[in-house]
């Protein structure tokens, strides 16, 4: 029998964000000892009352221990748990981060040719991940004057979160520029942004909900769907292709810079399959990330087993 796989947009919210909201508070009031003491029962009832999450998890947890053996041992109920409630502290920091009352330590790795390039007028795009506190980056462009940032999200999906975000302040640095697809206009606007040395980030391990074209690559062992978006886009502007991912670290958290491509070229002919090797250097990356901090990656849903539309060559 086959059955009928949901979109990840699709998948809803639930009360999660409304419960961040409110442990938010307990933050305010009471601080993060508090917060955390709170937390766990949020992150346990998600995890008992919703067998999607569970299953994405340990499916998830699983894989990777297969892969790297960064758990050092078979996962079970117990790590599925730990990884919703470090999702849970992590909206929490994206919470602070973007209001400006994060106050944890934060190491940026790789960064300064990203910044070089961006002071000598040079942009570029960034492919990131669904992968920690990546909000973090306001704290960076404070920082360095000269590093402009707009992320490019999509309006279906935690649309009320994203809301939230927009509430606690400016946004110093880091846009939200809020698309479904990479129309003509879109396509111009970003490409004016790039000319002017900013940077145009781009998730690479969601499939956009009108995509019309994936490519597979191996993670973790398995072929998985990933988007084309950040490689065709950074084909059409021309311009360096990198990776920005972040991973908890002691008490902080490391934000990740990697260039995957000084200049991603999809030849006629070939398409798919240059596609296909970019999504695999992002994919490899991201693998070298989540063996660090596994517990970190968060897409709870069935990401190797995702409705998608192959690409045609």
């Amino acid at each position: 029998m086959n059955r009928v796989r949901t979109h990840w947009a699709g998948m809803g919210e639930h009360t999660f964000v409304f419960g961040i909201w409110l442990l938010y508070w307990v933050h305010r009031l009471c601080g993060r000892r508090l917060f955390r003491l709170c937390m766990y029962p949020v992150a346990l009832s998600h995890w008992l009352l919703r067998p999607g999450l569970r299953a994405a998890s340990l499916q998830y947890l699983s894989r990777l221990e297969a892969a790297t053996g960064a758990l050092g041992h078979r996962p079970d109920w117990r790590d599925g748990v730990r990884h919703v409630a470090l999702f849970a502290e992590t909206m929490l920091d994206k919470l602070l981060a973007v209001s400006g009352r994060y106050h944890g330590p934060v190491r940026s790795i790789g960064s300064e040719p990203v910044y070089q390039a961006a002071l000598a007028g040079q942009g570029g795009v960034i492919v990131t991940a669904h992968l920690g506190c990546l909000e973090l980056c306001r704290a960076l462009a404070e920082r360095r004057s000269g590093f402009r940032l707009n992320v490019l999200v999509h309006t279906r999906h935690a649309e009320r979160f994203n809301r939230l975000l927009r509430r606690f302040g400016a946004d110093a640095g880091v846009r939200l520029l809020e698309v479904t697809e990479i129309s003509p206009a879109t396509a111009v606007l970003l490409a004016d942004k790039v000319a002017a040395g900013e940077y145009v980030a781009i998730a690479g391990d969601r499939v956009p909900v009108f995509a019309s074209q994936t490519v597979e690559a191996e993670f973790l062992g398995h072929r998985a769907p990933f988007p084309v978006g950040p490689y065709v886009l950074a084909s059409l502007l021309r311009c360096p292709l990198y990776l920005l991912g972040c991973i908890h670290e002691g008490r902080g958290y490391a934000l990740h810079f990697e260039q995957l491509a000084e200049q991603v070229v999809l030849p006629r002919g070939r398409r798919e399959a240059a596609m296909a090797e970019y999504a695999g250097r992002f994919a490899r990356a991201l693998t070298g990330l989540v063996a660090r901090s596994p517990y970190d990656w968060f897409n709870f849903f069935p990401f190797w087993d995702q409705p998608h539309v192959k690409a045609s060559s």
